[in-house]
């Protein structure tokens, strides 16, 4: 046979054998099933489809996942994956597969496909530039339905433009659907079509939030943006006030009885929701025992309740600098749940024999029946460990004393010590912002902290260990990966040149050395720059099933059990630790691990709708201070301006590059800084500036500076 000729019959049955692995689908299969397929059953032929499938694997045609087991490789044309709008109406779409960079979208090709939203896209086989392009071809769940802007009134219809800057469409609500909003009102609306190659959506008013401009108008509207509930459904409500008071002598009689001992509860002074309790008391031999006692919550609200359902799609209370918009209804959280003073109250609690030097002897864990004997206020407890002296001062004095012996303890082991300057706002009885303060974290709020950590700790490890041996317990962590090794690097580039070392060549001694440099920074104008920057680098703690150590507090597990009033994985905790502590088996983990996925979720929605209102009152704060001079500290930076914040108010606006005319700057990202292509005037991160007030933007949240000159 001549040469050519072979070659053509090799062509031809390379063919048939990728005919053979096509109709066969996902099934993987060996040189000899692929020459039974063939009916082709001498050693020859079955040498040569052997030769074959190597070839073939080798050009990246067919995979080999089995040795001598080969498979068709689908070259991917569809991704799945999330909208990232840009300004410009163009998109990319993030995806979690084997494809490198993002896919670009054109405007046009995103058929109605909104930011947020999980779509289906097609992938170009040629593309032009460094990102592959393509189009989205279905959408699989939409991010948002619901967006708040302003309503804008014609004869016969009505637009809604929203205030998402990523929504870049307005929404057409016929004159039917305004269910009395005026013209220039803010609103809040739901889209109910968007008919294909329409340009715009259709909706409806939802909600009408009321003048633009109010402050309940503007809190209202955050809470509606990043969807949480403006109100309680009716049947919610009904079932929450249906929850007595009175807690029966059975009930009672099965739980262990802590009114006798007594039991204090600490909170800001603004509190009405009190979810957790310390009782102390002195045991013969020089130990004490202190009970931590979590308002019992799951108690109350059972699984599959209106109540339950309700508590977990918000998944969070959510605390905006003027109000608290509770996860649970107030006849439960205020009343019924709160471990107000005086009254008998049903709770959960963790029970610690401690000995002077705070190591946990014995534990248990269980439900209780207390009785709060004073509520405190942390300026209270403060003014008392201060004088030494006081209502309880011993009491308090010698909780003070096991705290600092278990802070001392964490710390040792490579907990990191974040602080922070929080900024609080005093507001009028409007709601407006007339003056600022910075809260300090003292001793008072560092005790109850410290005694809750100890109870998270030990309930998460108490789970885990008894599951040792055993099959794995499902439950709910909280989780804290180390940081990523680049972002950790670059932070540790940044602080060396404010002077501070740090040390990324091991965990304890990372932490240690971040811990120096917190404690250095304490007080100075770069603390928050530097504590921010050192926050961003460490990972996000989260929810799951899953991983169960905590990096930022240095322990191996570590879960979420004192807060039930206002989170919802506290929830889960509480039911999860009873169902186990009455011996029973291990709950459905894939059910529960989306449980936690949405619980992270709210969990951030919620710190996004906190900062909206912080950055509203911050714009309403300085509307007043437009053409004003103050100092400053660079505290961002991005390709179109720098973040400052004045150190005097800790207001933060920013400077755009465009506006500072005496060279071109260009970011440069790995140094933290801006430098201009002409003279090399570098500002960097931290840096102290003079700025002037240029303009505020109340409906965006934003404050526009100008650069005066480097202070």
């Amino acid at each position: 046979m001549s040469k050519k000729k072979s070659s053509h019959l090799h062509l031809i049955l390379t063919k048939l054998i990728l005919d053979v692995f096509e109709k066969s689908e996902h099934t993987l299969l060996n040189y000899k099933q692929v020459a039974a397929r063939l009916n082709l059953s001498d050693t020859e032929s079955r040498d040569v489809i052997a030769e074959i499938l190597k070839q073939e694997a080798k050009k990246g045609v067919l995979a080999e996942p089995e040795r001598g087991k080969f498979i068709l490789k689908q070259l991917k044309t569809y991704v799945t994956g999330k909208v990232d709008m840009t300004a410009d109406g163009s998109a990319f779409i993030i995806t979690e597969d084997e494809f490198e960079g993002d896919i670009f979208i054109a405007p046009r090709k995103l058929r109605n496909a909104l930011h947020g939203d999980v779509v289906k896209a097609y992938i170009y086989a040629k593309t032009k530039g460094k990102n592959k392009e393509g189009e989205v071809v279905e959408i699989i769940q939409r991010a948002k339905m619901e967006f708040t802007g302003i309503v804008k009134l014609s004869d016969k219809f009505a637009f809604l433009i929203p205030d998402d800057r990523k929504m870049l469409h307005d929404i057409f609500i016929p004159i039917a659907e305004l269910h009395g909003a005026k013209n220039g009102e803010k609103a809040l609306a739901q889209i109910t079509d968007w008919p294909e190659g329409a340009r715009n959506p259709i909706g409806r008013i939802k909600h009408v939030l009321g003048k633009q401009g109010e402050n309940n108008t503007e809190m209202t509207a955050i809470l509606a943006e990043y969807g949480f509930p403006l109100s309680f459904p009716e049947k919610v409500e009904k079932e929450a006030d249906a929850i007595s008071y009175s807690i029966s002598e059975e009930e009672i009689a099965g739980r262990r009885d802590f009114r006798g001992i007594l039991t204090l509860t600490i909170d800001p002074a603004d509190a009405k929701d009190f979810d957790d309790a310390i009782s102390f008391r002195d045991l013969p031999g020089g130990n004490v025992e202190v009970g931590v006692h979590i308002a019992d919550v799951s108690h109350y609200v059972n699984p599959g309740s209106e109540l339950d359902k309700e508590a977990f799609v918000r998944g969070t209370s959510v605390y905006l600098v003027d109000r608290v918009i509770p996860m649970l209804p107030e006849h439960l959280s205020n009343g019924v749940c709160s471990l107000r003073p005086n009254e008998d109250k049903l709770c959960f609690s963790a029970v610690f024999e401690l000995d002077q030097h705070a190591r946990v002897v014995d534990q248990w864990f269980g439900r209780t029946i207390i009785h709060s004997d004073r509520r405190f206020s942390y300026e209270e407890v403060q003014e008392i460990l201060e004088a030494k002296t006081g209502p309880f001062s011993q009491v308090l004095l010698a909780l003070n004393d096991l705290a600092y012996k278990l802070r001392e303890q964490k710390f040792k082991h490579g907990a990191i010590s974040f602080e922070s300057t929080e900024v609080k706002f005093r507001l009028d009885e409007q709601g407006k912002p007339i003056g600022v303060y910075t809260k300090e974290r003292k001793d008072a709020h560092k005790l109850i902290e410290d005694f809750m950590l100890l109870a998270n700790k030990k309930v998460a490890e108490f789970i885990a260990k008894k599951a040792k041996g055993k099959q794995k317990l499902t439950f709910v962590y909280r989780s804290h990966d180390q940081p990523n090794e680049q972002n950790l690097l670059g932070f540790a580039q940044f602080a060396s040149k404010f002077g501070y070392k740090i040390d990324t060549s091991a965990g304890r001694e990372t932490a240690r050395s971040l811990n120096h440099l917190m404690a250095d920074v304490e007080g100075k104008v770069e603390q928050n720059v530097l504590t921010n920057l050192a926050i961003r680098s460490m990972a996000k703690a989260v929810y799951t099933t899953k991983k169960h150590s905590h990096y930022g507090l240095a322990f191996d597990y570590y879960t979420h059990f004192t807060s039930p009033i206002r989170r919802y994985p506290d929830v889960m905790v509480h039911r999860l630790l009873a169902h186990y502590l009455a011996g029973g088996k291990s709950v459905d983990e894939e059910n529960y691990e989306k449980m936690c996925l949405h619980a992270s979720q709210m969990e951030k929605k919620a710190a996004d709708a906190e900062r909206a209102s912080v950055k509203y009152k911050q714009a309403e704060y300085l509307q007043d201070n437009v053409g004003q001079k103050f100092p400053g500290i660079i505290s961002g930076l991005t390709e179109w301006g720098m973040y400052v914040e004045i150190i005097e108010n800790k207001c933060e606006g920013m400077i755009r590059l465009r506006d500072i005319n005496d060279d071109f700057y260009v970011l440069d990202e790995k140094n933290y800084c801006i430098i201009g292509q002409r003279k090399k005037k570098k500002y960097q991160l931290g840096d102290e500036v003079l700025i002037l007030v240029r303009k505020v933007d109340l409906s965006k949240r934003q404050i526009d500076f100008l650069l005066v000159q480097q202070a």
